[in-house]
């Protein structure tokens, strides 16, 4: 889906709409931005322009710049440019609403009402926080308050090139598929899956993912948005509720909540072993950001919802583990 930074307005804090019924589409003008809703086989779909756009019922409701502004970005993210940081300059709130808008008319950040809206931008902002934070315990603003500190893995041990995965995903000459990203992707057949979704040639090119915060953003919600394997539930339908657990997942202890996309995106190395550091600190990254974005950190729900330490994983790992 494309976005037209010419098409970008920004929408005030207090909305007057006006209705006009036009031929069953109605254009309703909220200030600086126009939504047109219309009915499709009995159900309200909406557009919202550059930042939702194609008809969908999620597009009826907020959007994520209408809850998420550029001063909730600054308060989570307030050392990203310190001079200590190893991406300065890199991450901005507007290439972070731009990758987001692709994926708003399929839910992201506009599932719920505003509560469960800004709680899965909070979810997901606690991966990308955690993964890219360069936060130690007493760093100024705390450990924290450091997150989108990387683009980039800095000290890479080896070029993550799966040759098992030849036919479907070869590795280019002289590329290295180390972590990059806002959720940082590992090995050529990650590259290859998300490169497929976005028509970008990351495999080629897997620079492309920390010289472009779009792309960085674009490629981490595509990876919180989509399945791992068939049968299996993405992160977003496994936050918002959309999932409905099996018998068997019942009896690994998998639940609907945050917890679990820790199990989805991180698998054994997370989950599944317990109370360690690599989970808890990811939930403490969650659990900042409901704070400092007002929301009531008790709504993250029950500790077996907000944990995987108990669960059993849907994906053990194997020689190469996707990150």
């Amino acid at each position: 889906m494309e976005t037209s930074s010419s098409r970008y307005l920004k929408v005030g804090l207090s909305i007057t709409m006006a209705v006009i019924a036009i031929c069953g589409v109605c254009l309703v003008d909220a200030d600086s931005k126009e939504i047109i809703v219309k009915t499709v086989s009995g159900k309200k779909v909406c557009d919202q322009g550059w930042e939702c756009k194609g008809f969908s019922e999620y597009c009826c409701n907020q959007t994520i710049s209408d809850l998420f502004q550029t001063y909730n970005f600054e308060n989570l993210f307030p050392n990203r440019n310190s001079p200590v940081a190893h991406a300065v300059d890199f991450w901005t709130y507007r290439s972070f609403i731009t990758a987001a808008s692709i994926y708003e008319p399929l839910g992201f950040g506009t599932t719920g009402g505003p509560d469960m809206q800004m709680k899965e931008v909070a979810a997901f902002l606690g991966h990308v926080g955690c993964k890219t934070s360069c936060g130690y315990g007493v760093a100024t603003g705390g450990p924290l308050a450091w997150g989108l500190c990387f683009n980039r893995e800095m000290s890479p041990s080896q070029s993550y090139c799966d040759e098992s995965y030849a036919s479907d995903y070869p590795c280019s000459p002289g590329a290295d598929y180390y972590g990059r990203g806002a959720i940082p992707i590992f090995w050529n057949f990650n590259y290859g899956r998300i490169a497929d979704s976005l028509k970008l040639d990351l495999l080629n090119h897997p620079e492309y993912v920390e010289q472009n915060a779009t792309i960085a953003f674009q490629a981490a919600i595509w990876s919180w948005m989509t399945p791992l394997k068939k049968g299996q539930p993405s992160s977003h339908d496994a936050f918002v509720g959309n999932w409905k657990p099996t018998k068997n997942d019942t009896l690994s202890n998998r639940i609907p909540g945050f917890g679990i996309t820790m199990n989805i995106m991180y698998g054994d190395s997370v989950c599944g072993q317990g109370n360690i550091d690599a989970m808890n600190n990811i939930i403490s990254h969650y659990q900042y950001y409901m704070d400092l974005l007002g929301l009531n950190r008790e709504k993250a729900g029950p500790h077996e919802a907000l944990t995987c330490g108990e669960q059993i994983v849907f994906n053990p790992s194997t020689k190469s583990s996707s990150s």
